[in-house]
């Protein structure tokens, strides 16, 4: 299947909204500022910077290249290059299939907390109970998350052009509702200590596990190693300047995250009278915690309302961009139609969804691995499969087909001005970086470590 057959992108920006859209999610918004309250404030937001503009800017380009210079998905990007190397990229392309489930079961609370807000349910959200009572409800968590799945494939079966107009539409709001939200917290009554938490680097805050967090919390907010840069790589016009738009991308994640933190971390200070262990709340961040900010706040259902519009955004274009990614692997793989390959993967995300949602619940009791079933699926996804698809990704390019490979690639639209940076974490900074998550993941849930 050709470029041409497959579809692609209208041009520059309608490419760079839709992997902003597909970065920018509930990654972004609700891991992120946890992460960063977790783990030191300043000092993660630093690191993770840092990390996000070398390792990550790598990773991107590369998997984007593949998929441009192939025209094909991960499934088939690699055995194009090189038929020895077929099973490749195997695992890039069932990683969202076991995504999308359980981002559309959080997607679903998403809806239902807008659907609250939106018919005047602001303190009725924030009761202490209101969260656990509903995620452990039977069928209202199920439904929404249908919801929410049906309007996620609906964009899918569209097309490419289909997911480039909703990403056009929502990555400016998104921005715009960022920005209004972050300035309205920082201003808040006792937002300093908070906003001097996130923006002040305390190296005494930082440890090992402050490097593996960012690691792993780029993977998740950049989408490296689920397929989709490799997807929407394949779209890409030659003609479209590859590195300058991998560049805004980048800007544009680490200014969403940043903002996202900026939402969030000075409002809890403000908010819990200064109580640092408020911040470890984890989901509570979003779903808990923020529901009570607002109820105390004068316009609070408005701007809570306002909120969830702007995560319910972010949500949607990153699963439209993982299903997308699903899609493509049944398209190339098997050789099906869209129609067919949207069919296939709705009936593989309602069975795999519902036990995810009612492991809060009724099937509470259940776990693998001594992990709740949400839980699972995220670990073995984010924490091994990913690291392992990326460290793939990285031998091949260069022990089998060539830096030069990715490096010509890249040229042929425009200049490479990272070039040295790009060989040299490709070549040993990335997969020295890979084997650090996977390791301590695998530590971590054998429980020599703390995550």
């Amino acid at each position: 299947m050709n470029t041409t057959e497959r579809g692609s992108f209208s041009g520059k920006l309608g490419y760079i909204l839709t992997v902003a859209g597909s970065a920018v999610g509930l990654g972004n918004i609700w891991r992120f500022p946890y992460l960063a309250a977790k783990y030191g404030g300043g000092i993660f937001l630093l690191v993770y910077i840092i990390l996000a503009v070398t390792f990550g800017y790598t990773l991107v380009l590369a998997e984007t290249a593949l998929g441009r210079k192939t025209g094909k998905s991960a499934i088939a990007a690699f055995g194009d290059l090189n038929k020895k190397s077929k099973g490749m990229g195997f695992i890039n392309a069932i990683i969202p299939i076991f995504i999308v489930p359980y981002y559309c079961v959080i997607g679903g609370w998403v809806l239902k907390y807008f659907s609250v807000y939106m018919t005047g349910g602001a303190m009725k959200a924030a009761e202490d109970t209101y969260f656990t009572g509903y995620v452990s409800n039977v069928s209202e968590p199920i439904v929404w998350t249908v919801v929410f799945i049906a309007a996620s494939l609906l964009f899918v079966f569209l097309g490419v052009k289909g997911i480039e107009k909703a990403s056009k539409f929502a990555m400016p709001i998104l921005a715009v509702l960022s920005l209004i939200i972050a300035i309205y917290s920082v201003t808040r009554p006792g937002s300093l200590e908070g906003l001097k938490f996130y923006l002040i680097p305390n190296f005494n805050n930082f440890s090992f596990m402050t490097i593996v967090a960012a690691l792993g919390q780029m993977f998740y907010s950049l989408s490296i190693a689920m397929g989709i840069l490799f997807a929407y790589g394949s779209y890409m016009n030659k003609k479209i300047d590859m590195e300058s738009s991998i560049k805004q991308i980048e800007i544009f994640d680490i200014g969403i995250a940043f903002i996202a933190g900026l939402m969030i971390i000075p409002a809890v200070f403000s908010f819990s009278g200064g109580d640092p262990a408020a911040l470890n709340a984890g989901p509570g961040l979003m779903f808990v915690t923020l529901p009570k900010v607002f109820a105390s706040m004068k316009l609070g259902g408005v701007i809570g309302g306002t909120f969830f519009v702007l995560v319910f955004f972010a949500a949607l274009t990153s699963a439209i961009s993982l299903m997308e990614a699903s899609i493509a692997f049944f398209m190339d793989g098997f050789k099906l139609s869209r129609k067919a390959s949207c069919a296939i993967m709705a009936c593989i995300t309602l069975v795999i969804a519902v036990p995810c949602s009612l492991g809060f619940g009724l099937w509470d009791g259940v776990t693998l691995l001594g992990m709740g079933i949400l839980d699972f699926f995220d670990f073995m996804t984010n924490s091994i499969l990913m690291p392992i698809a990326a460290l793939l990704t990285c031998i091949f390019i260069a022990k089998v087909v060539g830096v030069k490979t990715i490096v010509e690639e890249v040229k042929c639209s425009g200049e490479f001005k990272r070039e040295k940076l790009f060989t040299i974490t490709i070549t040993y900074l990335a997969p020295a970086f890979l084997l650090i998550i996977l390791v301590s993941s695998i530590l971590s849930a054998m429980g020599f470590i703390k995550m």
